[in-house]
């Protein structure tokens, strides 16, 4: 039986989720630690984006518009934490 992309959509997801939990324990720096949840959450919205709101099968400009305002989110949120950081 070959999984359907839902399937491996909610997998990968779960193994985010996962990875996310695993972040703050093992990464010290809180600097990088942030971005690296901040990936992870990109990669999950992105994800969740394309699959469960059927975005794969639209154009590519709804793609990229939805796409680039996850990515930008995230950006500002990280942003955000580096100043909180540095200060």
């Amino acid at each position: 039986m070959i999984p359907d992309r839902l399937d491996i959509t909610w997998i990968v997801l779960i193994g985010l989720a996962l990875a996310t939990i695993l972040v703050p324990p093992l990464v010290s720096r809180a600097l990088f630690a942030n971005a690296l949840l901040l990936t992870f959450a990109a990669l999950k919205g992105r994800r969740i984006v394309l699959d469960f709101l059927d975005l794969r099968s639209a154009p590519a400009l709804w793609r990229g518009i939805v796409s680039a305002w996850v990515f930008i989110v995230v950006l500002f949120a990280w942003l955000a934490s580096a100043v909180v950081a540095l200060i």
